[in-house]
């Protein structure tokens, strides 16, 4: 497991541009933009790392190095890029590098830490486990669900493909939208805990709860 105070890049995933402002697909940009408002870390465009990037030192009476935070703005599928970019100037290790994303596994509310693993089907990852050349770096995966499934289940398997992109690049409804602000105040307790006491700790503090709604 990770030591505390280990971590000192922090990314989230999503895609550039008004077109995907506060989609499902950018629930990990808007958990950035969380922290970048509660930590006081202004982001800005960073041309050698793709991305809008920030950093500074927690203002909460947490100590240890700087924290940097990421938003790649290659597109979801080159994620990596924009990682690796900002891994190899910084020196920083894989294992000191949490991603946070959307996942369609994990219901609205739900969300789930782990020290690995595969991509699971998401892009992104995909594109960072290519260019770090590793699955061994944390992620917080914050639940999207599904979304409805109806008809047959062959008009559901035909349109499979479909459904997923129109749901994970769909606005949240009236109701999620609501309870958006828990799940990233959620979200913002998981990574100061992971910050605070290590990363085993948050995941035996967080990876039980959710948001109800």
């Amino acid at each position: 497991m990770l030591e505390t105070q280990s971590i000192s890049l922090i990314v989230g995933l999503g895609n550039p541009g008004a077109e995907y402002d506060r989609t499902r697909h950018n629930i990990g940009f808007m958990a950035i933009d969380r922290l970048s408002t509660s930590w006081n870390i202004s982001l800005g465009k960073e041309k050698r790392f793709y991305g809008l990037f920030g950093e500074g030192r927690l203002s909460s009476g947490l100590v240890g190095n700087k924290i940097r935070l990421l938003k790649p703005t290659t597109y979801m599928n080159l994620s990596g890029q924009s990682v690796r970019a900002c891994a190899d100037w910084f020196k920083g290790s894989p294992a000191n590098i949490l991603v946070v994303y959307d996942d369609m596994d994990l219901p609205l509310g739900k969300l789930r830490l782990r020290p690995s693993g595969s991509a699971g089907g998401h892009n992104g990852m995909k594109s960072i486990i290519a260019h770090l050349g590793t699955q061994n770096f944390p992620r917080l995966r914050l639940g999207i669900g599904r979304g409805g499934r109806s008809g047959s289940d062959e008009a559901i398997a035909t349109k499979a493909n479909q459904n997923v992109t129109n749901h994970v690049l769909g606005g949240f409804s009236v109701t999620e939208t609501k309870v958006l602000p828990e799940i990233l105040n959620l979200a913002e307790s998981t990574v100061t805990s992971i910050l605070a006491d290590g990363l085993e700790k948050a995941m035996s503090l967080y990876n039980s709860r959710s948001i109800d709604f």
